[in-house]
């Protein structure tokens, strides 16, 4: 079994857009959805229609922080389900999975704001999972590990979920993975990342006021770690239509993986990784030097590291630092 059939994309904006719905996506398999986070509001509804999906097939949910474009949404969703639920259209249970400071909000928002004979299917047919950093659940057939994503302004996690056959997909929330998130994300199949604007952009956006990352940001980061699909979603408004022309340009500038900038609506096909890592089945090992590239406000800073690598999957078996040099500004 690979990590999923497909990934619907409801949305790919930050919290105050005009051109794009607030980001948030549906892993599916053969017959059942997995929803991550609600969108800002109603147009979680609204999307469910207008991409003809079909509520009987979502049975899990996950929420990653209670920033109003994320968790507003999946009131509707607990409010709309059980709505199915009170007229005999909702088949099994559903399942939110969260954190404790996630949970006790939308909890305690969904308890003053809907209508008894809604709320009185939580804990029966609507569950709620409150799940610690690093715990692991097993969802369909596949393998949830969730984990603090370390987030400097709310609680938040991300997850990664394995499949039997080793195939993965690492979401990491809405602002830059964090250095003890890093380990997670390596040689990940599929990493879901943010990137607010472009690197250009970033003087005039000031991303990192706001804790979150340029194109560049995540693009070195994804080679670093030798990702295999870089997923660059919750994006400002600037630069629409032409989004996914840009952001490509910078991002494969930097990163030598398959970059996928999707559009709201649109449906990624999850290919595994399972057969190129079964195509290397005894690793060839190399030694060797690398550079890392990382920019931050104030220029940029060179990591340079003594590696052995696999010449044929290019599997990073080893990589110890040797050398760091700040640049200000930066020459690169």
């Amino acid at each position: 079994m690979a990590i999923a059939k497909r990934i619907h994309v409801l949305g790919t904006g930050v919290a105050i857009v005009r051109k794009y719905y607030n980001t948030a996506f549906i892993l599916e398999d053969e017959s059942s959805y997995f929803l991550v986070d609600g969108m800002g509001g109603i147009d979680i509804l609204r999307r469910f229609d207008e991409m003809k999906l079909d509520w009987q097939k979502l049975h899990h949910a996950f929420l990653s922080h209670t920033h109003t474009d994320h968790s507003l949404g999946m009131v509707y969703v607990l409010r709309y389900v059980a709505f199915l639920m009170r007229l005999n259209q909702y088949d099994g249970d559903f399942h939110l999975y969260t954190h404790k400071v996630a949970y006790n909000k939308i909890r305690k928002v969904c308890e003053l704001i809907l209508d008894p004979h809604e709320t009185r299917y939580f804990d029966d047919r609507i569950i709620f999972h409150v799940v610690e950093d690093r715990e692991e659940k097993l969802i369909w057939n596949l393998r949830f590990h969730f984990f603090d994503i370390q987030s400097t302004k709310e609680a938040q996690f991300g997850f990664k979920a394995e499949a039997p056959d080793g195939s993965n997909l690492v979401f990491c929330g809405d602002e830059p993975i964090c250095e003890s998130v890093e380990e997670i994300a390596r040689n990940a199949d599929w990493l879901c990342a943010e990137a607010y604007c472009l690197y250009e952009e970033r003087e005039i956006e000031t991303p990192y006021r706001y804790h979150h990352s340029t194109v560049k940001d995540e693009a070195e980061l994804a080679e670093k770690l030798q990702v295999k699909h870089l997923i660059l979603w919750h994006t400002i408004d600037r630069g629409y239509p032409n989004r996914k022309k840009l952001y490509t340009k910078e991002a494969s500038a930097y990163y030598s993986g398959d970059v996928i900038v999707p559009d709201d609506g649109e449906i990624i096909v999850l290919k595994t990784s399972g057969a190129v890592r079964a195509a290397c089945k005894q690793h060839t090992y190399k030694s060797g030097t690398l550079k890392r590239h990382y920019s931050n406000k104030k220029g940029c800073t060179v990591k340079t590291y003594k590696v052995i690598y696999c010449a044929k999957c290019r599997y990073m078996k080893e990589q110890t630092l040797k050398s760091t040099a700040s640049y200000s500004p930066c020459p690169h």
